[in-house]
């Protein structure tokens, strides 16, 4: 029997470069207009030539991620959501709506911590981790917590290991929060459905770290369910309202 193999190319050190920054911008650690380290520093933090971190700058502003201001340094770009997110032009032309969007999210999120109960690493649990714990965190300072709640999913969407998907929650993301997030705020703005948000994300780490799928499949959607009742509920009550 003949069996096609290819042979194994190693990995450029600037491809992990570039690997390494596209994921701390996807993940939201470095977020949008947030300033990147100069060049020296990066190199010094990354233990590679300043060329390299050079050769991984330009990919990344190649690819609209991040950009290069003069005599300023270089920043992860702002996006214009309804102008560069293929979400909002597909919601536009559609006349979506969020309980249209959200239950897409159903489909995808349960099949990500699904997978992710199967394949997350120790870095994928300690991101998980800390998104809760920022989450509280920023509710306690009076903020929404929704950067963190984004970080979460994200987490939960590279835990899964399928690149594909992991572009996709972004953009949803991307969308969610910050094309619409004036529509989003309101779910955030009650302490309850915030400890209820809360909880469920505990809960559902706690089956990804139990190497439950089936249980972190159920309890996913028992998240976003909760999240589309909401709005659903909530705009049968502004028809009524207005009737």
């Amino acid at each position: 029997m003949t069996i096609s193999i290819k042979p194994i190319k190693p990995k450029r050190i600037s491809d992990q470069v570039f690997d390494q920054i596209r994921e701390l911008i996807f993940r939201g650690t470095l977020k949008p207009g947030e300033k990147l380290m100069t060049e020296r520093e990066l190199a010094l933090a990354m233990n590679v030539s300043r060329t390299t971190i050079r050769d991984a700058i330009q990919r990344l502003v190649a690819m609209g991620m991040i950009v290069q201001k003069q005599g300023q340094g270089t920043f992860v770009k702002r996006i214009d959501i309804s102008l560069e997110n293929p979400l909002a032009k597909a919601m536009e032309a559609q006349n979506a709506s969020i309980e249209d969007l959200l239950e897409v999210r159903v489909g995808l999120e349960c099949n990500a911590a699904a997978l992710a109960a199967k394949r997350a690493d120790e870095t994928d649990i300690t991101a998980m981790t800390q998104s809760i714990a920022e989450m509280q965190t920023e509710i306690e300072s009076g903020r929404l917590g929704t950067e963190a709640d984004t970080a979460f999913h994200m987490a939960i969407a590279y835990a899964a290991k399928n690149p594909l998907h992991i572009l996709i929650m972004r953009n949803f993301y991307d969308y969610l929060f910050l094309g619409i997030g004036e529509n989003l705020a309101c779910l955030y703005e009650d302490p309850k459905n915030i400890q209820e948000i809360l909880r469920q994300h505990n809960t559902i780490l706690s089956a990804i770290k139990a190497r439950d799928p089936d249980r972190a499949y159920t309890v996913m959607n028992e998240h976003i369910t909760f999240v589309l009742n909401f709005f659903k509920d909530r705009d049968q009550f502004l028809k009524t309202r207005d009737q």
